[in-house]
């Protein structure tokens, strides 16, 4: 992205988009005081969050055991109820369904192929479902102290080597099926990044016609295979990301609000809830509405507006799409692609 002498100024940047993640996946019931286990929870999760000032909400649904749910019919009517209690909020799938393992001592893993297709079938339809690029390790515990996860079921040693060893399967045969099927049911792909070379995967998927809409990311600083915390690499992130793109800041822990709070200042948008993040300061429990809230709050504090639920829609540019890859390139502000024999930068043609 580029930056004007007066790209800091709030008045000039888009109004902040905050997506809530209130549905935890990696935890228990107990390891938090807000994780929804009925139905009836998850939604007045949702309509918390969005009464906050989330117009995201990140999707993981809980069967009643505890564990995450892989029923495409609990998803179905999960999505059907979102629809009633939060019509302003843009609802996004979470890509891996529940990666947590079944029970302790078994495995943290991601579905299979043929399993997370599924997602682009849910009734009614998501707005977005998150996408990974490119195999990549996904240690969620490498950067956690032990204070982040004293008396939760991660302490335990078993549930530590699961999450400590799992990987996220998402190679070429995966993406571009994927990106297919959710063009076909007009779903939105909201593009989770471990690091620079998953962001070049995604422009060569562009440049070669593989992709054509919108290009809505999260930058994942979660370590362990993800990007990490050094804000050099977020600064260098958000400068690779192209102009037109949608870029939320996505951290672990209690590096969220500094990180956020860096998006915020940048002119990004935010991501938190207790899916990332337990703690307000050490020893200090916070739940997912608090985190939305003090994201408004820091923007606030700065002079940036929060969008609306409406606004949200329209800045992630919901049901949009581009026939060609010209317009695609065009549209998100990236040069064209070399034509043959042409040498030197390739600029975008001017016509009078």
């Amino acid at each position: 992205m580029h930056f004007f002498d007066d790209s800091l100024y709030p008045e000039n940047q888009e109004k902040l988009v905050i997506q809530a993640a209130p549905y935890g996946p990696e935890w228990l019931p107990g390891d938090a005081d807000d994780l929804p286990l009925t139905m009836d929870e998850h939604v007045q999760a949702a309509v918390d969050c969005y009464n906050a000032g989330a117009t995201v909400l990140h999707i993981h649904v809980r069967e009643l055991d505890g564990h995450g749910s892989k029923r495409m019919s609990m998803f179905n009517e999960l999505m059907a109820r979102l629809r009633e209690a939060v019509p302003d909020m843009v609802l996004q799938i979470g890509g891996s369904i529940s990666f947590a393992p079944e029970d302790e001592g078994g495995d943290a893993k991601w579905l299979s192929y043929d399993t997370r297709h599924m997602l682009a079938d849910i009734t009614p339809h998501p707005d977005q479902v998150t996408i990974a690029i490119n195999t990549n390790q996904m240690n969620i515990v490498e950067l956690f102290d032990n204070e982040d996860i004293e008396g939760t079921s991660i302490s335990k040693p078993a549930y530590y080597k699961a999450y400590r060893d799992m990987v996220v399967e998402a190679g070429p045969d995966f993406y571009l099926e994927h990106l297919e099927r959710l063009r076909a049911n007009n779903i939105q792909p909201h593009f989770q990044l471990a690091n620079m070379a998953q962001l070049e995967t995604v422009e060569r998927l562009i440049r070669k016609g593989d992709y054509n809409g919108p290009l809505v990311l999260n930058y994942v600083a979660i370590g362990g295979g993800f990007a990490g915390r050094h804000p050099a690499d977020l600064i260098e992130f958000i400068r690779r990301v192209p102009d037109g793109a949608v870029l939320t800041i996505e951290a672990s822990m209690r590096a969220v609000a500094p990180m956020t709070a860096v998006g915020i200042a940048l002119g990004t948008h935010v991501r938190v809830g207790n899916e990332d993040n337990l703690w307000r300061r050490k020893g200090e429990r916070m739940s997912s509405v608090a985190q939305v809230e003090q994201m408004v709050q820091i923007a606030n504090a700065i002079g940036r507006e929060v969008a609306t639920g409406q606004e949200a829609k329209k800045i992630y540019k919901l049901g949009e799409w581009y026939s060609n890859t010209d317009e695609t390139l065009a549209q998100l502000g990236m040069v064209p692609n070399r034509r043959p024999g042409r040498r030197g930068s390739m600029l975008r043609d001017i016509k009078n």
